[in-house]
């Protein structure tokens, strides 16, 4: 069975970049504008890992990933922080906030798709 990725950016063409980076290593793919869209679509299904931008209205990366780890179905998912932010200090506070990797735009697809497979268990 395929696993699933949450994408979560406020950018269409981010997402759909994204997306079909995914979808062609075989992964399925959720996609959120922002944070409160990505909580209201977390229905108890299994996501194996997401991917979220930092800066977004409504809800802002960081504050999705706390809100993540709040609910048990998804405490230990890996959360990898895709974003322009290359900051230490915004790093670390997403590292606190429960995110496993920082990848920094613009990506190289082969790149965040390797940050994926190591976040994902076979």
């Amino acid at each position: 069975m395929a696993k699933t990725v949450m994408v979560v950016d406020d950018s269409s063409s981010v997402r759909q970049v994204v997306s079909i980076a995914l979808k062609g290593a075989g992964y399925e793919v959720i996609e959120a504008c922002d944070g409160k869209d990505a909580l209201n679509k977390l229905s108890g299904q299994k996501i194996h890992l997401m991917i979220s931008d930092v800066n977004m209205p409504n809800m802002d990366g960081i504050t999705f990933v706390k809100e993540v780890k709040k609910l048990a179905n998804y405490k230990f998912t890996p959360i990898i922080m895709l974003t322009t932010e290359s900051q230490e200090a915004r790093k670390q506070e997403g590292q606190a906030a429960g995110a496993k990797a920082w990848v920094v735009k613009p990506f190289q697809p082969a790149q965040m798709l390797a940050a994926v497979s190591k976040l994902i268990l076979p």
